[in-house]
């Protein structure tokens, strides 16, 4: 496995159309893998993009080692190659219960509604019912929210609603980006996470978690 960094260029306007569509930012993300990946492989590959500001950063985790260069010319900062890949096995391997990491994800929080007899996929717009989601799949996932006075370590950073066309339809997608401490409960179930994601639409760049190691602060708090 190889998780990868890469800075998009936001004065760009192939990088303001992969933005606004994440079905073009999938297909491009797809396209940085030289070999055609066969169908298991290409559900493994994760993505995200994160903005703060006018810093856009692509993430990618996947089984094979991706190419950039394409995406570099299309997106990319053009003065300087803006990526770095890194094998992200030894990482995982190191993965031990009762380790505690800061963590951010990107999620489609989605529940099931009957109307009329009939079922829809819909999802949660709040706040509250999007915390509720993630935490109440973070045992299968192989980790618990950390908690500092009886409240989860957790917050909401990102919430919208896009829309986007994909072929001749119009897919919408709700989204909420999550930044916490958690705690490392079932080794293997949370390595599983790092790797295969968290929840649907990972096709649009939901479901990858990162973590990192979390600030002396923070980690005097969880302890």
């Amino acid at each position: 496995m190889y998780l990868s960094r890469m800075l998009l260029n936001p004065q760009r306007r192939k990088t303001r159309f992969f933005l606004a569509s994440p079905h073009a930012m999938h297909a491009a993300v797809m396209s940085c893998f030289p070999t055609p990946l066969d169908g298991v492989n290409r559900e493994r590959v994760l993505w995200r993009i994160d903005q703060l500001g006018n810093r856009v950063v692509l993430y990618i985790v996947s089984p094979d080692r991706p190419s950039f260069e394409h995406l570099q010319e299309q997106a990319g900062w053009s003065a300087q190659s803006s990526w770095d890949t890194r094998p992200y096995g030894a990482a995982l391997q190191r993965i031990e219960n009762g380790q505690t990491f800061a963590f951010r994800v990107l999620v489609n929080p989605t529940h099931v509604v009957t109307k009329d007899g009939k079922k829809k996929r819909m999802g949660h717009e709040t706040a509250e019912h999007q915390l509720r989601w993630l935490i109440d799949r973070s045992s299968q996932a192989g980790f618990s929210v950390v908690e500092q006075d009886g409240d989860p370590m957790i917050r909401v950073v990102r919430s919208d609603k896009i829309s986007f066309r994909r072929g001749s339809g119009k897919v919408t997608l709700v989204r909420a980006g999550f930044d916490g401490v958690l705690r490392v409960e079932d080794a293997t179930a949370f390595v599983r996470t790092l790797t295969q994601g968290i929840g649907r639409g990972k096709g649009y760049g939901c479901g990858l978690l990162t973590i990192a190691a979390v600030a002396a602060s923070e980690s005097a708090k969880a302890a």
